[in-house]
């Protein structure tokens, strides 16, 4: 028996599985998991160039009139869901001022995006900006959300604690300050001439299954009690229209220049700024950090991570009929190139790490080659050849990859690729 017929023997066989009340059963689906080249699958993938009616995209031109917006609708029903709508009225409300933050060397600025609707409800996304404080005029900027508060992403004790709705309060510590100052190298990126924004995605929904009464959607519908995944809605697309939310606030800021902006994520992230980016135009740079299943790497190879896992351990990252491609994968009517090809013609960055298998660091780059096929429509620079570069190799073009060595993690060594990058194209 190969490994996709042992998926669909389990699934077939654990119909209602339950991570949450059955940890054994969790167990055993992660000692299932193909982390072997030799026992994948075979595979063939859909051309993101075929239209429903089945014909096909010949130019960059025909591609943006009418296919692009098919492949928007297929994976919001597919996958990630209907893009949230907007509050009724937003205000930004800066919160602090500090004109010496870094030893001098940037300005910073914590701001709260207070969203209303006119039933009387709202919503605030605390946010944390940095500038260079020698910026002569108007600066490109990073863009991101971060996991465990915007205290956890700086080395600064002064910041304030953020990400509060989660139902985690472990990281809401002192201790905790500064644990993910890496992942985002805030000093080294002010150091290069960049700013930064960044918000927790807890604080736009809180990363658990319950998490929807206190998300965003709650502003426009009533979620109390509401638990696991929707019909319509994912907690992936309100993190993905967080970030967008994050470039109004920077249009406001007269120290950033929002038409230079770049998206980042790492991990359940890195899928959020692929849809992000994906959806909003405005992001000149999308960057996808050892983002595995859902966002750069093909799930029809069945490699690490797959949705028997993902799925079922969180229901609420996706719409409902995802559920339907658990050990199905091969009918899935897409792959993730499909997603991939959306950033077109802008730049877009795939980063790997090679010992995070269960990213699927081969899948992530063949998510990107494939997306060339898209992206040759406007005469851009793609990955030559479906073999991975070996690692420590850094491709810098329309689309980017890099595979360093070591695990799951956003560290410096990818910063200065991406760096290298805006150099290039902001």
């Amino acid at each position: 028996m190969n490994y996709a017929e042992k998926i669909k023997r389990f699934a077939a066989t654990h119909p209602h599985i339950d991570f949450y009340t059955d940890r054994a059963c969790e167990r055993e689906v992660l000692e299932l998991l193909n982390y072997t080249e030799s026992a994948v699958p075979p595979y063939a993938l859909e051309s993101p160039l075929l239209r429903a009616d089945g014909t096909k995209v010949k130019t960059a031109g025909e591609w943006l009139a009418s296919r692009r917006s098919e492949v928007v609708e297929l994976l919001k029903r597919e996958l990630y869901g209907e893009v949230p709508p907007m509050p009724d009225t937003v205000e930004y409300r800066e919160v602090s001022c500090k004109k010496d933050a870094l030893g001098g060397r940037a300005v910073r600025k914590e701001t709260d995006i207070v969203l209303r609707t006119k039933n009387g409800k709202t919503h605030t996304i605390p946010v944390l900006s940095y500038a260079p404080a020698d910026a002569k005029g108007p600066v490109p900027i990073f863009i991101n959300l971060n996991f465990k508060g915007n205290h956890t992403v700086t080395c600064e004790k002064d910041v304030r604690m953020t990400g509060l709705l989660n139902d985690d309060k472990s990281f809401l510590t002192d201790a905790q300050r500064s644990c993910h100052a890496e992942r985002n190298s805030i000093e080294m990126v002010i150091a290069r001439g960049y700013g930064c924004c960044t918000a927790s995605y807890n604080d736009l929904f809180p990363d658990h299954i319950a998490g929807w009464g206190d998300s965003i959607y709650a502003l426009f519908g009533d979620y109390a009690g509401f638990s696991r995944g929707h019909e319509k809605y994912s907690a992936i697309g309100a993190w993905a229209w967080g970030m967008s939310r994050l470039l109004d606030c920077v249009e406001q800021c007269p120290e950033f220049d929002a038409g230079r902006a770049a998206l980042h994520g790492h991990s359940r992230l890195g899928k959020t700024a692929l849809w992000a980016g994906a959806l909003d135009e405005r992001f000149k740079i999308v960057i996808a950090n050892d983002s595995g299943l859902a966002g750069a790497a093909l799930t029809k190879r069945r490699f690490g991570e797959v949705y028997l896992y993902l799925v079922t351990a969180m229901p609420h990252w996706f719409v409902k009929k995802t559920a339907e491609y658990i050990a199905n994968e091969e009918n899935q009517p897409f792959d993730q190139h499909f997603l991939l090809s959306l950033i077109a013609p802008r730049k877009l960055v795939v980063a790997s790490a090679e010992n995070d298998l269960w990213s699927d660091p081969y899948g992530e780059y063949l998510g990107a080659y494939h997306a060339g096929e898209v992206y040759s429509l406007f005469g851009s620079d793609v990955l030559k050849s479906p073999a991975r570069p070996a690692v420590g190799t850094c491709i810098t073009s329309d689309i980017s990859y890099h595979i360093r060595p070591g695990k799951h993690a956003q560290n410096e060594i990818d910063w200065l690729h991406y760096l290298d990058i805006a150099d290039k194209f902001l």
